[in-house]
């Protein structure tokens, strides 16, 4: 499970480490807050596209060699710009990367599904997630550390590096699991079962629960500085959310293997969870935006482990591939949905009316899975 663990690290890492260390360090590749928000989107672009359809092909053939065949492409990419820094370089490097982790991470998904049994998913995807919380955490600090001492060519050689390792270490330790025999399906049956609650339900989740942490993400440092705060206090707010996420994904997990917690009961604490901590965040000063950030993390740790089990646990054992580029797919549209709705009414009100409309419709979400068995 370790290599797996380590490639949900990698693509967090390789996300974060280096989108938050792009405009800083890079005015040779980066000449303009456009070219910036381009290669921002080229990563998650790639992903929006390309997870269901690496996530079907990893049940076509077999989740191993994607996941390896995507670590690898993952490290040939990273060495890309590593080798030589050009902006032509920079940009395929980019989009080499989020290809690449479009095709590993929904493998890795699926093999936490396939190599443990029903009865331990929470806990699989728990420790997955919170290796990904880990990365999502740590990124930026690592990355900005490894660009103030080398340069962005550093921060892509230890990228390159990582996939690589990563890569062997998968080869050496996960099993083999070949592709299940399986029915014909037709376009009517997958927007059947893409359309059905089991799996509604708990995609929408998780896009709620990655909307709510790319917002805290982006804007929890703005209300900071709107308060005064220096960076290193917004800094720590922001470190503290994706560390509360972390330490609560285990531990959610645990306790719906152990019975503890159901899915619908622990999906909808964790969006009332999140709504709440984005209600906090309206308020003024540094309370509301520790609030926020504890809150936030705490939601968003229970959803996901909890989310990812129940697909996992709704889904044919041939399918999960699919079924996990898809939600993964719904993941990336919360990560850029969220911030922007919280950006279009903040333009043209506050950006407390922003965190306020977001928190709406999170609460909304929780009703809704309230209402429906997961």
């Amino acid at each position: 499970m370790w290599p797996l663990y380590a490639a949900g690290f990698t693509t967090a890492f390789g996300a974060h480490g280096i989108a938050a260390n792009l405009g800083g360090h890079s005015a040779d590749a980066v000449t303009s807050l456009l070219v910036l928000g381009g290669l921002l989107a080229l990563y998650d672009g790639a992903e929006v596209v390309l997870k269901p359809v690496f996530g079907t092909l990893a049940d076509r053939i077999g989740a191993r060699p994607v996941l390896i065949g995507g670590l690898v492409a993952f490290a040939l990419a990273s060495g890309l710009y590593a080798v030589a820094d050009s902006p032509g370089r920079l940009w395929a490097a980019r989009l080499g990367q989020g290809v690449a982790a479009s095709a590993f991470s929904p493998a890795a998904s699926a093999l936490v599904a396939r190599l443990n049994p029903a009865a331990r998913h929470g806990r699989a995807f728990g420790s997955y997630g919170f290796c990904k919380s880990v990365g999502y955490t740590f990124g930026p600090l690592l990355g900005g550390v490894l660009v103030w001492a080398g340069g962005l060519r550093l921060l892509f050689t230890v990228l390159a590096v990582l996939g690589a390792a990563v890569a062997v270490w998968a080869a050496l330790a996960v099993p083999a699991v070949p592709p299940l025999p399986k029915a014909r399906q037709t376009l009517l049956d997958l927007a059947r079962r893409l359309t059905d609650r089991g799996f509604l339900a708990p995609t929408a989740a998780l896009a709620a629960a990655t909307a709510a942490l790319s917002v805290g993400v982006g804007f929890l440092p703005v209300s900071g500085r709107v308060a005064g705060l220096g960076t290193v206090a917004t800094g720590a707010a922001v470190s503290l959310l994706a560390a509360t996420a972390a330490l609560v994904q285990p531990r959610a997990g645990h306790a719906r293997d152990a019975g503890r917690l159901t899915t619908r009961a622990g999906l909808t604490a964790g969006l009332l969870l999140t709504a709440a901590g984005l209600a906090c965040a309206m308020l003024p000063g540094l309370a509301g935006i520790l609030t926020a950030a504890v809150l936030t993390g705490a939601g968003t740790g229970l959803i996901t482990p909890l989310g990812f089990a129940a697909l996992a646990a709704g889904t044919p054992a041939e399918r999960l591939g699919q079924t996990m580029g898809a939600a993964e797919l719904g993941r990336e549209l919360g990560d850029a949905g969220g911030p922007l709705l919280v950006a279009a009414v903040a333009s043209g009100t506050t950006l407390t009316h922003g965190y306020g409309a977001l928190a709406v419709l999170i609460a909304l979400a929780a009703a809704a899975v309230a209402a429906v068995s997961v």
